[in-house]
């Protein structure tokens, strides 16, 4: 290799490096001062948002549950896989104190029409989509659909995916199984 293309490679890594590490940067950039992240272990935040009727909901309304906070969206083809599957699980694990619940990160009147002809059972709250928005506060620092966030019954963040749930880590999930 000459000495000419051994310094453009090493300026392309370097270039490289660099702009990976901006790109990191600039997704913590975008939280406003002062605001916290959900982390795993540690306990969930304050939670409050409105339901598909306008009433506000709160996550300590489910305090002594095991809940899975499913954040997805009506153009996110992932997420619309996932919701029957999540509907399903809920239905399941249920009597075992399980309890899904999902965080539109959409339109609130997309939401009501496609959960119209397409009803899940399990409650479905309006996420905030203004920065910092829902999903970011609760570590998905991409803002990447679906996302999901497991809290135990005493109010901790047990784990988070990022990506659809499979179907042995939403049984494990719901039954009190291990972490992500």
């Amino acid at each position: 290799m000459s000495r000419d293309n051994l310094v453009i490679l090493l300026a392309a890594v370097l270039a490289a490096a660099v702009g990976g590490w901006l790109q990191h940067e600039s997704r913590l950039a975008h939280l406003p001062e002062g605001v916290t992240v959900a982390k795993v272990g540690e306990p969930a935040p304050v939670l409050a948002l409105p339901d598909l009727q306008g009433r506000t909901r709160r996550l300590a309304d489910y305090r002594g549950h095991r809940v899975l906070m499913n954040f997805w969206a009506s153009w996110c083809g992932p997420c619309l896989d996932e919701l029957p599957v999540l509907d399903r699980a809920q239905a399941k694990f249920a009597e075992k104190g399980a309890i899904v619940l999902g965080i539109a990160m959409d339109d609130p009147q997309r939401v009501r029409a496609f959960l119209a002809d397409h009803p899940v059972y399990y409650p479905i709250l309006l996420g905030r989509m203004g920065s910092p928005s829902t999903s970011l506060l609760w570590g998905d620092s991409g803002e990447i659909l679906p996302y999901s966030v497991l809290i135990g019954a005493n109010g901790q963040v047990i784990a988070t995916r990022r990506g659809p749930l499979d179907g042995v880590t939403l049984q494990r999930w719901l039954t009190g199984g291990a972490r992500r």
